[in-house]
């Protein structure tokens, strides 16, 4: 019996012990590959961003970042996750964007 052997047969060994205590069957304790899921900060629903100024005369990246969370026209309010890119996108731009509660 080769080293390979040894080692596939002592991996083995302990997935089965591992699916044991777990209650779950061998085959599929190796088998299942979940994701976790995603982490919001916060609330973990949505925020509403209002666009209330205009970007007329400001650096081109406020304008991108303006554009990139969907808002086209002043005065508008969309509904986005509320994860911490988000925030970080009205951070950037408080002059801009706010958060309406």
């Amino acid at each position: 019996m080769g080293v390979l052997d040894k080692v596939t047969e002592t991996v083995s060994d302990v997935v089965a012990k591992a699916a044991d205590a777990l209650g779950v069957s061998e085959e599929s304790a190796g088998d299942k590959k979940k994701k976790a899921p995603a982490k919001n900060s916060g609330s973990g629903g949505t925020i509403r961003i209002q666009y209330y100024r205009s970007f007329i005369s400001t650096p081109k990246t406020h304008k991108q970042i303006v554009r990139s969370v969907g808002l086209t026209k002043l005065n508008r309010i969309v509904e986005r996750p509320d994860t911490p890119a988000m925030r970080g996108f009205v951070k950037k731009v408080p002059h801009l964007l706010r958060i309406v509660e």
